[in-house]
């Protein structure tokens, strides 16, 4: 099959699915136009007669917009938003005596028939790879159409259709967490559909009509919950809408969802105005409204506190010129993803504080305090949901040292050499080189650079041992460690694998893996070691015997050149070059495992590597966190929330998973290994 062939296949496979889409709206207009014309002919009332021409009216100038002035957007846009009301009005304006109708019946047949369509069509659409997923939280289509509803709810009481109108942006707060994949979407939806068809249209005392609610409700839902699992956009893509918010749109928003949390509580305490066992109510009441009100006093401090965060990151990335790609890699650096996931239980006690509470207050008559907790629900649910995915996507802290010695003198023999001038500014020029190439991997990978140090004369064993024990002592803005510690070093070394220092000193692997020890203590961090030096393999074989500590070692292997003459024998440097072009640049033709490499490349990781998470929070950093962001009446709060987050109810299947991973890391070790850190150790 050729080339023409295959791509006019796929226009005719996709010509075949938008066919669906078209009949199904096709359905839909057949079935309004129906319905009202059945409503008219029970009631004449003229009201309805005129709104049933003016749909004709609006559907035959959005044909001549489509047709005659390609005027697409505009086109749709009036369809959608009269569709939109149609079925409002088509759900509001029922009564008991359109269920014998015969019309009224096939208007019911149609709605179904398009509500089939339209998943059929969205299903296809997305099995065959036709869909096309961009970072949204509402189409335009599905905005308009929420919006006609809502205009459509008019027709009501001014209390009842304020109750609808909040009902809709409940609908719409539901699909945007369903479409951002919250984790508590589902449930969410859930809870909406039960709540909504068992108690809510019951509590605004009209007859509607279920096929019409049924249609408007699942033609809206049907996307975002196939987006649920077939949408491929990372975290970051799905919530760049609001990540790329400015912090004064983000921050009035927040003024927004505490004008909602307010509202929702007072309509809770309406409850106490009707009581029979008050002295029972009261006391329980008040309980649970001042743990709900200390939990949204967190839940409000810590948005704040991750928009201060989020516009650190913004600036930084703006500043850059970075794309937005790399806003993730800037949230990481800055140390986002430790913020989220403490955020992440204590906005989920802020859930079960508003749950308690409205199960406390529970006014199954009162329809403007079901919907209010409706919308409350699945706006704490998104937050929830956006700490929780931020936290376990983001990659770690990561801080960076370096060390280049570049000498003037070789000992094959133990015994120093000078070597010739011409050289010592090759190997000077090399060193320059190398320098630039880590500098260059610390700014792609946003790690934190502690120094590079650059000595002609060489380092003695107090200077580099006091320069690499503060290093190891740091620690990130908000107080805890750094995930990951990297150490590069250039320079001469024994055949052993020690470092050569001035004055004859020498750096043993053990000496650093010590002060580790010592500075890291029982701390999840780990500590990865980048040589590029003649004799590396040794300390990458003896990493592999040390236990319960996180240490990499990345080492190269020289080719050895019979030829004195041949010029492009490897040279120090080399390794580093090629390492960091390949970690840097995703485009790189750099293959590790070609047979005949002149430089190889080795590593060698600790027997318990495997069981390496990125640090969570321990209870210092959570008792740091509170007292940088929190109140003293808080504490109570805070504590129980990350308690209860802490617990491992799955700690044999943990055991058992860890076990195997041990197994296979160091029994079949990968040929490239991910660090999570956006950077891989590599052999040859």
């Amino acid at each position: 099959m050729t080339r023409l062939e295959e791509v006019n296949g796929e226009v005719s496979m996709w010509s075949s699915i938008r066919w669906l889409g078209y009949l199904s709206s096709l359905n839909l207009l057949v079935a309004l136009c129906l319905g009202l014309y059945a409503r008219w002919e029970k009631t004449t009332e003229s009201t309805i007669l005129v709104i049933l021409v003016l749909a004709l009216f609006v559907l035959g100038i959005a044909i001549i917009l489509y047709y005659y002035f390609s005027m697409e957007k505009v086109s749709l846009s009036l369809l959608h938003l009269w569709f939109g009301f149609l079925l409002g009005l088509l759900c509001f304006l029922s009564s008991s005596s359109l269920q014998s109708d015969v019309k009224e019946q096939a208007a019911n047949y149609l709605l179904l028939a398009s509500v089939a369509l339209r998943t059929l069509w969205a299903l296809l659409e997305r099995l065959l790879g036709c869909a096309r997923y961009r970072p949204a939280f509402l189409t335009s289509a599905e905005r308009l159409e929420l919006a006609g509803f809502a205009t459509a709810s008019t027709v009501l009481l001014f209390q009842k259709s304020l109750s609808v109108m909040v009902l809709v942006v409940a609908l719409a707060t539901l699909m945007v967490a369903l479409r951002m994949k919250a984790l508590l979407g589902l449930p969410n939806l859930i809870c909406f559909a039960v709540i909504t068809a068992v108690l809510f249209f019951r509590s605004l005392n009209i007859s509607t009509n279920p096929y019409a609610l049924a249609c408007f409700f699942s033609q809206l839902i049907c996307d975002p919950l196939l987006d649920v699992y077939f949408s491929g956009l990372s975290v970051t893509e799905r919530w760049q809408p609001f990540l790329l918010w400015r912090g004064l749109w983000r921050r009035l928003s927040l003024l927004s969802l505490m004008l909602v949390e307010v509202t929702f509580i007072i309509l809770a305490a309406q409850k106490l105005t009707n009581l029979e066992q008050w002295y029972l109510m009261i006391p329980g009441f008040v309980v649970c409204t001042l743990f709900w009100a200390i939990c949204h006093m967190v839940f409000v401090i810590t948005v704040w506190g991750f928009h201060t965060k989020l516009s650190d990151c913004q600036r930084l990335c703006w500043s850059q010129g970075s794309e937005v790609s790399n806003l993730n890699k800037i949230m990481a650096s800055k140390g986002m993803r430790h913020f989220c996931l403490i955020s992440d239980r204590l906005v989920f006690f802020t859930l079960l504080s508003t749950v308690i509470v409205a199960a406390l207050s529970w006014q199954a008559s009162s329809s403007i305090f079901i919907s209010m907790f409706l919308l409350v629900l699945p706006l704490e649910s998104l937050f929830h949901g956006l700490f929780h995915e931020l936290g376990n996507c983001l990659g770690g802290t990561c801080v960076g040292y370096a060390v280049v010695i570049p000498t003037n003198y070789c000992s094959p023999d133990g015994q120093p050499m000078l070597l010739p001038p011409a050289q010592v500014q090759e190997l000077n020029k090399r060193s320059t080189g190398m320098l630039n190439s880590v500098q260059r991997f610390f700014a792609h990978h946003l790690i934190e650079n502690f120094g590079c140090d650059y000595s002609t004369s060489g380092v003695t064993l107090e200077a580099l041992q006091a320069k690499i024990k503060s290093f190891l002592e740091l620690h990130t803005a908000d107080g805890p460690r750094h995930d990951t510690y990297i150490i590069f070093y250039s320079g001469h070394t024994h055949r052993s694998g020690e470092w050569a220092l001035a004055g004859g000193d020498t750096l043993r692997l053990r000496q650093i893996l010590d002060w580790w020890q010592e500075k890291n203590g029982s701390l999840c961090s780990r500590l990865i070691l980048v040589l590029d030096c003649d004799n590396s393999l040794p300390w990458v074989k003896e990493v592999r015997k040390v236990e319960r500590l996180y240490v990499a070692v990345q080492g190269a292997e020289l080719a050895r050149m019979t030829d004195v003459e041949l010029r492009d024998s490897p040279q120090l440097g080399d390794f580093i070059s090629q390492w960091v072009e390949y970690n840097c640049n995703s485009n790189s033709d750099i293959q590790w495992s070609e047979r005949g490499r002149a430089v190889s490349a080795a590593y060698g990781i600790s027997k318990h590597w495997s069981d390496y998470t990125l640090h969570l929070p321990s209870g210092n950093d959570v008792t740091n966190h509170w007292r940088m962001y929190f109140p003293r009446m808080t504490y109570p709060v805070v504590q129980l929330a990350l308690w209860c987050g802490s617990l491992n109810l799955l700690w044999l299947c943990s055991i058992c998973l860890r076990c195997l991973k041990r197994v296979k890391l160091n029994w079949f070790p990968p040929a490239i290994l991910d660090t999570g850190q956006g950077f891989k150790l590599v052999r040859s």
